[in-house]
């Protein structure tokens, strides 16, 4: 349990640095980085495939700026030099100079803490939680400040790649290297006999590193064979000044070269002139019979003659011999077409998996189920049915099948569960590029991955790698092992890169605290969490309501992790991972954003009860317009939350300055919190305007931010002031809602003008104002004293300054010149009109011209700043103030 467990008013509490500034600068120049390289910055991330991680830089610098405060013990907090793991204080910063940076961040500058972002920073006696954790990055992150971390998540992919990521911190890489010698013993020739092609120059055979196949129909006019080449590239040549291509001929097969593959070329063994740009595949899903012109849509076709044959047509390879006889790199690596030696290997590997009916327990067996992503083509855009796949063996072939079981099967037999799970991550990545829906990067000379696309997309010229491995390729398993190996490493002695003071890119030595120590991982739906006041911080990046549907995506992935895990732990007993429970909108279940917002309802207030009073909910959003804003902050402060800062991460906030449609991927703070105080829009927008003017100020003169990233931290502010009266925002007669005053602030921050009626009104609350509080109030605004002394709103006389109001003759000549022009401003008409209800004129002929919000909110904001209610009696309120009020 925490030291302090505070009342839960935001007035009582103890402010977090993250409340009052984030050094957002500082995080985007290494995210953008690291989101590039994660395998240089944090490998740990790198172990398995998940989507939409966010970077760790990110979520450290959360936890740094969220799980300290200004009443943190001494003797709570430890600070190390990472290396050699002295601690501080007799040679550089130490815990004292830790929590005065803590006391010293601000808006303005906010950076003295982030001279401890490469410390190794020790916390104790906190506790976080990740109800949403997919990749774990959350937990990760916050681990390595000792902290003990809990997470959950409803997927069990994301469970088992999350869970090995907090275990890699314990485990002996010198174990998990020994294992690995024990598979490459058991089976790597065996899979790599059926990657070997021969050289085309010599006697002696060379390694594949990918074979290229092609999908081939029959026409539906005349029955000719048609190979589905959109175009006839193979890849661009290496090792050259201008590169040409080299290209496939479509009449005799062979792989020739081209200066430009978009104009006619000429095979260089049988002298056939063609267009390599022009392929039989044509937009929209139709090919064209090169016999007799006849067009076709592919997925017609198959639906009538089945599943698209697949024809081996060329391959890469590497040639080992070549490479140590010190020939050309042209020879060493390249390209060739697919010889009769080359499908007589594969035809043997085939013959092999139909007989080898002990290996095909170690592949999956299951349908492949019917969803949003495999089948509504609406959301995803493909529909893997339509193109014949019904089966998740059928984005395999025989050869894949086999090798992938031998591999399975030797896993299985590793002793130790730990590291089994380990060499059964590398598999389980290896998956994403070792099938028959990837296709090769013709321009980048590397096949790509199965989820580049977030969907099931099937190709029409497929790409198969060499499972283990040659030395060279992408996505072999010797690849993925050394991955999950880096991975495991890092773990045990983790690192950070930064920018020093210089601008220079640096790296710590290693940290002594490795990731994970105190962690623990639930696989399950996080509103059965019944935890009460017991947490410090929930970090986490929630589900977003168009999300892509992971849980059909990762399907994939478990139905192959299920095969060693479905008897060790629980949520492997399935066909497929959960999905009605999925808090995402999904139309094939007929989930709607109605029920997105209720289920995100009952899960904020999972973890209101999961929160101490005093904890912080810091999380990742992602949303792309107005209406969305609105939604979470109803949601949050329905459920007892109030919002007390917004952070960009990568936004494009200038199109939203300019009213364009944005995306914004931001970090929100909220706090709990119960009572909220009643107040008038009037007052309240006038609070909103001087809080995103003063915002706007601070941050321009003091950070080198751009407007965008001032405009999320400017409605963070904006955020702030309304979540403390959520509910009891009057307007009149009625009660705004978090969507309505959502879109006054949107146009405050587009606008961003407090004019003279707002400075006047802000005097009206001040204690005797004077010259200085006017001042105070004219540097955030765009009024001028010059136009209030015009408007007869304020004067000076002889050094003494005045508020004026409907009494001073001045003021009451203004505003009939006003009235008569018909340019009256609503403060002019208020004032108007308790002069002739002072002096017992008919108000009536005017306030029904005049009726209206902006009369009413300025007659309210002049009753509340002055506390005199003749401003409602005059417009025909007749109940006090505070019964006013409280309707």
């Amino acid at each position: 349990m925490s030291r302090n467990t505070r009342n839960d008013q935001s007035g009582d509490r103890t402010e977090l640095p993250i409340e009052r500034g984030f050094p957002i600068e500082r995080v985007n120049e290494i995210a953008e980085k690291e989101s590039r390289a994660k395998q240089h910055y944090r490998p740990v991330y790198t172990m398995h495939k998940w989507w939409a991680r966010r970077p760790g830089c990110l979520f450290r610098a959360i936890s740094l700026y969220s799980l300290l405060d200004e009443e943190t013990d001494p003797s709570e907090v430890d600070v190390y030099e990472p290396g050699d793991n002295q601690t501080l204080g007799a040679n550089g910063l130490s815990r004292e100079d830790l929590l005065r940076a803590v006391s010293e961040v601000d808006m303005e500058d906010p950076e003295s803490l982030w001279e401890f972002y490469p410390k190794d920073v020790r916390i104790d006696d906190k506790k976080v939680l990740d109800p949403f954790m997919g990749g774990g990055t959350s937990l990760v992150e916050a681990s390595r400040f000792g902290v003990e971390t809990v997470g959950y998540d409803l997927n069990p992919v994301a469970w088992f790649v999350t869970k090995k990521e907090l275990e890699a911190g314990q485990t002996d890489p010198e174990k998990l290297q020994e294992a690995f010698e024990q598979v490459k013993d058991d089976v790597a020739d065996e899979i790599t006999q059926y990657y070997r092609t021969p050289c085309p120059n010599g006697d002696h055979e060379a390694d594949v590193m990918y074979n290229f196949w092609v999908k081939e129909l029959d026409c539906v006019s005349c029955g000719h064979t048609v190979p589905l080449f959109k175009d006839y590239r193979v890849a661009k040549e290496r090792y050259v000044d201008d590169p040409g291509y080299n290209v496939f001929c479509p009449d005799c097969g062979a792989v020739t070269r081209t200066d430009d593959w978009q104009s006619e070329s000429t095979c260089g063994e049988c002298n056939h002139n063609f267009i390599p740009k022009e392929g039989n595949v044509s937009r929209g899903g139709y090919y064209n019979c090169p016999e007799c012109g006849q067009k076709e849509s592919i997925t017609n076709a198959i639906a009538e003659q089945g599943k698209a044959n697949t024809r081996l047509y060329a391959l890469e390879y590497y040639c080992p011999d070549c490479d140590k006889e010190g020939r050309e790199k042209n020879d060493i690596k390249g390209y060739k077409q697919a010889e009769p030696e080359d499908k007589n290997l594969f035809e043997q590997a085939k013959s092999e998996w139909v007989a080898r009916t002990d290996l095909h327990q170690y592949v999956p067996d299951e349908e492949i189920p019917e969803g949003s992503i495999t089948a509504a083509s609406s959301i995803s855009g493909n529909d893997v049915f339509q193109h014949g796949l019904e089966r998740w063996t059928d984005m395999f072939n025989e050869r894949q099948l086999l090798c992938l079981g031998k591999l399975l099967e030797s896993i299985s037999e590793i002793p130790s569960q730990n590291t089994k799970e380990y060499l059964l991550l590398a598999f389980s990545e290896a998956l994403n590029f070792n099938n028959m829906m990837v296709p090769y990067q013709a321009a980048r000379n590397h096949s790509t991955n199965l989820f580049k696309s977030n969907s099931f997309d099937p190709p029409q010229v497929l790409s198969e790698g060499n499972l283990w491995g040659t030395e060279y390729g992408i996505g072999r398993f010797r690849s993925t092992f050394e991955m999950v190996l880096k991975g495991v490493k890092y773990a045990r002695a983790p690192t950070d890169r930064y920018f020093d003071q210089s601008g220079e890119r640096a790296e710590t030595p290693a940290f002594a605290q490795p990731i994970g120590e105190d962690s623990t991982v639930h696989q399950g739906d996080m509103r059965q969490i019944d935890a009460e006041n017991e947490y410090d911080a929930v970090i986490t990046d929630p589900p977003y309501y168009d999300n892509i549907i992971y849980s059909e995506l990762s399907d994939y992935f478990y139905v192959w992790q299920k095969i060693l895990l479905e008897d060790v732990y629980p949520g492997f007993d399935r066909d497929k991972t959960p999905r009605a429970e999925s808090i995402v909108t999904n139309p094939y279940l007929d989930k709607s954003a109605e029920d997105f917002e209720h289920e995100m309802g009952q899960a904020l207030e999972v973890i209101n009860h999961a929160l101490k009073d005093d904890g912080v909910l810091a999380f990742t959003y992602h949303h792309s317009d107005q209406e969305s804003w609105g939604e979470l902050l109803e949601s949050l402060c329905n459920i007892g939350f109030e919002v007390t800062a917004t952070y960009p991460i990568n936004s494009d906030m200038m199109k939203f300055i300019g009213g364009e449609s944005v995306s914004f991927d931001i970090v929100i703070v909220a706090r709990p919190t119960d009572e909220r105080q009643p107040i008038s829009w009037n007052a309240l927008r006038r609070r909103i305007v001087r809080t995103a003017k003063e915002t706007r100020e601070i941050l321009e003169e003091n950070r080198e931010l751009k407007g965008g990233d001032i405009g999320v931290i400017e409605m963070g502010k904006c955020f702030q002031e309304y979540s403390k009266h959520h509910g009891e925002v009057r307007r009149g007669q009625d009660t705004m809602s978090a969507k309505d005053v959502v879109d006054e602030i949107y146009g405050i921050i587009q606008d961003n003008t407090r004019g003279e009626q707002a400075i006047y009104l802000d005097l009206l609350e001040e204690y005797n104002p004077g010259y200085n509080d006017l001042n105070k109030h004219l540097r955030h605004s765009d009024a001028s004293e010059d136009q209030l002394k015009e408007m007869q709103l304020v004067e000076m006389d002889g050094g003494t300054f005045s508020l004026l109001d409907w009494r001073n003759e001045g003021r009451q000549a203004y505003v009939q010149d006003k009235v008569e022009e018909g340019d009256a401003t609503p403060l002019d008409k208020a004032h108007f009109l308790r002069y002739r209800f002072e002096e017992g004129k008919s108000t009536s002929e005017y306030v029904g011209r005049w009726s209206g919000d902006d009369l009413s909110d300025v007659c309210e904001g002049l009753a509340t700043a002055t506390g005199d209610e003749t401003y409602l009696r005059m417009i025909g309120v007749d109940v006090s103030l505070d019964e006013y009020l409280d309707q």
